[in-house]
Parts: C-alpha cells; structure tokens; sequence
C-alpha cells in the first residue's frame, strides 16, 4: 500500500525526514513536487496510515492509494477508474465526496472530472454489489463519509482516500488564533530550516510571537511530543483501519515523548499586543509546553542583543520570526520599516550579524531583502498558504558592531 503525504512546495523533504524519523526506511520513500509517497507494504498499512498521521510535521494531509493509471482522455479515465477496488474502501451507506486538480495533462475541468469519477465509483460499487448497473448507492453522511480524490500530472492519474479529516496543521493546541497566524506545518519547517539545536548553547527568539506558534512548535519537537498526538482523524471512522489503529500510534507516542522541563529555558517570545502574549501563553498550557517557553510583552525594537542576554541568559541567540508584512496587517510601506528595524537590531551596518546572533525572518518573496538592502546568507523558499515567501537566513559574523 501507498501512502501519500501532501505537503506545501518547499516541504518535501522535511516530510521525508518525518517518515525516517518514525522509523520508515529512506529507500522506501519517493519524493515530488507537494507528494512524499511511502510504499508501506501491505501487511500493516492500516496501522502505518495512523503512525504517519501522528508523527508528520510538516505535512499538509495523508492519504492512502486505492490505485493509479495513465490516461488522457475522458472515456480511459472513467474505464480505469471503474475498474479500481473501490468496493474495498467505501463501506454501504457512506456518504462519498471527491475532489481533485490536473497538471501539465491533456485532462482537465475539474468539475468534469469529479463528476465522472464519482459516475465510475458508483458503477464499480452496484457491480461489486451485485445491483444493477443504473442502480443506486445510498450515501449518509450520519452514517460515514469517504473523501476521495485524484490527482493527474502529466497524464498520470492517482486516486487516493483521505485519512486525515482537518488538515494536519491543526494541531489541537490553537483554538484562539491572533491576526494572520503562520500555519504550523509551516513553523515547524522553519525551525528545522534554521537549523536549532534545542537543549544547546543558544536560545530561539521570537520578538513577534503572536500566538506562539514558531515557538511552540520548537518546544514539540524538542520534547518529542507527536504533532498529532491532541487531535483526532478521519481514518477512526473507516471500519477496515478504525480507532485501535489511533489508539495505538497515541499511545506509542506518549511513551516516546519526554515532557519534563529543562533548568533552563531556550525559547523566549514577546510581542506589543499583550492579547496576542496572553493568546500565545494558553496555546503553549493546552500544547503541553508552557514550561520550556517564557513569553512577555515587548516592544520587538527593545529586544536588542544586549537586552536578550539579559533575557535569556544565553550569549547567543537566534532570532526566528514571522513579523506583519504588507498586505496582511499593514501596508507595504509599515513592513518595509519593520524590516529595516529588524536589520538594524540584529545586523550590522555591512549585513552581518551582531556578535551573538543569528537571523531568520520569513518575508513574501525577497521583500525582506528588498527592504533591507542585504542578501541573506541562505534562502528558502517556502508558501504560507499560498503566498510565496522566503526564509531569509543569516549566520555570518560581523568583526564590529
């Protein structure tokens, strides 16, 4: 069996790190533009389907593959995909949604699309059922819901079934979200793409906390505490994997997570909204790490260097941050002079960092960079949603400040 994480562009292979992180072998993993597919075997599939849910980060959702074909036109698609097992997957009386998207192939028309293939579904399933074939399925969404979709890229088609329900990005943890929060997927990505090193020598900064979610999200992977492990899926309510299959990846995860407060902290975040500081606080108590972050209200321009050692107690620090930006909170011009603040906190005149320090800021695009007149040292790009943005990394010491 196939299973198949979704992921925003730029994730790809932090997903696959996930995968080899829960102990799936490098060799068995494929990754492509958005996918990350795992060849799980057939013996314990159902239980695999669980264990990615509850341990991917940085994945969007996960799905298993009923099948996959080539076609490029109308008549093959629905003959192929008539022909998949689908009797296997939908129990009587679900309720069966399907969606979908095409590139780079001669199908397209998504709502053609998805109606053929639900046409092709239903007729697999009165075949299989020995009914008529211009019968018809009674579907209930009281009773269950099975979420199909397809995807066809250069004419390749995959269906697959969703096993996620609510997108893994929420997490369970952020019932109260200030304005415009980063997804958590996205977070996560960024902590690992700065490159921090929990229980070190430096503590992560974050001067525009908002909700906390960077800062929470650094305290998950630290403790080892599975990104799914506060939350439910869709796969509980699917008879053939069910919720024994939850039960025992929640239960693996507990005992593999460590919970227990280091003496020191190493994640600070501030914020001037203190609703957003007070919002971020109850996140961290329902995520479960409230002791390893220290949160206050500040002013982002008075959290200089030497006022973070103070802080912190660290001589080193990384600022890692998702300050507003125009066109979500402020206009353009608002933005630009929040970077150039940033730039001039933390950053010397050349654009090297201040002794101590290191930088990362995620911006749409190169605005920051724009704004700022300095190239980062090292750039990803990366999607919040769907705005296309950078992280911009800067590791390189200035000899003066």
């Amino acid at each position: 069996m196939k299973i198949i994480a979704t992921t925003l562009f730029g994730l790809e292979s932090l997903v696959r790190e996930d995968l080899t992180r829960a102990g799936y072998s490098y060799e068995n993993i494929k990754v492509s533009d958005g996918v990350v597919t795992l060849d799980a075997g057939d013996d314990t599939w159902e239980e695999d389907v669980a264990r990615v849910n509850m341990w991917v980060r940085r994945a969007e959702r996960v799905f298993f593959e009923v099948g996959s074909f080539p076609a490029s036109a109308f008549e093959e698609f629905f003959d192929k995909a008539n022909a998949l097992p689908w009797n296997d997957f939908i129990p009587k009386g679900y309720a069966i949604t399907v969606n979908g998207y095409s590139r780079k192939s001669k199908l397209y028309g998504i709502s053609a699309l998805q109606s053929l293939s639900k046409k092709a579904i239903i007729r697999s399933l009165l075949v299989s059922r020995g009914l008529p074939e211009n019968g018809i399925i009674s579907e209930d969404k009281n009773i269950g819901e099975v979420k199909v979709q397809f995807g066809i890229v250069e004419d390749n088609v995959r269906f697959m079934i969703d096993t996620s329900g609510d997108g893994l990005h929420k997490r369970g943890y952020r019932p109260l979200t200030h304005e415009a929060p980063i997804r958590e997927t996205l977070a996560s990505a960024m902590v690992s793409l700065s490159r921090f090193r929990p229980f070190s020598y430096e503590a992560m900064v974050d001067p525009f906390c908002g909700s906390g979610t960077i800062l929470i999200e650094a305290a998950l992977m630290a403790t080892g505490r599975a990104p799914g492990r506060d939350r439910h899926f869709s796969y509980e309510d699917l008879p053939y994997i069910g919720s024994y299959a939850y039960k025992k990846a929640r239960e693996e995860a507990i005992d593999l997570e460590d919970m227990t407060p280091p003496d020191d902290l190493f994640l600070f975040g501030s914020d001037i909204d203190r609703n957003a500081v007070e919002s971020a606080k109850r996140n961290a108590e329902t995520a479960g790490v409230s002791g390893f972050i220290k949160f206050g209200v500040a002013d982002a321009e008075t959290r200089t260097p030497s006022a973070l050692t103070s802080v912190t107690g660290f001589d080193r620090q990384l600022i890692l941050t998702n300050p507003p930006y125009g066109g979500r909170l402020m206009t353009p011009e608002e933005a630009d002079e929040i970077y150039r603040m940033i730039a001039r906190t933390y950053l010397t005149k050349q654009g090297l960092c201040r002794k101590g320090i290191r930088l990362s800021v995620i911006s749409p695009d190169d605005t920051f960079e724009v704004a700022t007149g300095f190239k980062a040292d090292k750039r990803t790009k990366l999607y919040n949603g769907n705005i296309k943005c950078q992280l911009n990394n800067y590791y390189r010491l200035g000899e003066k400040d």
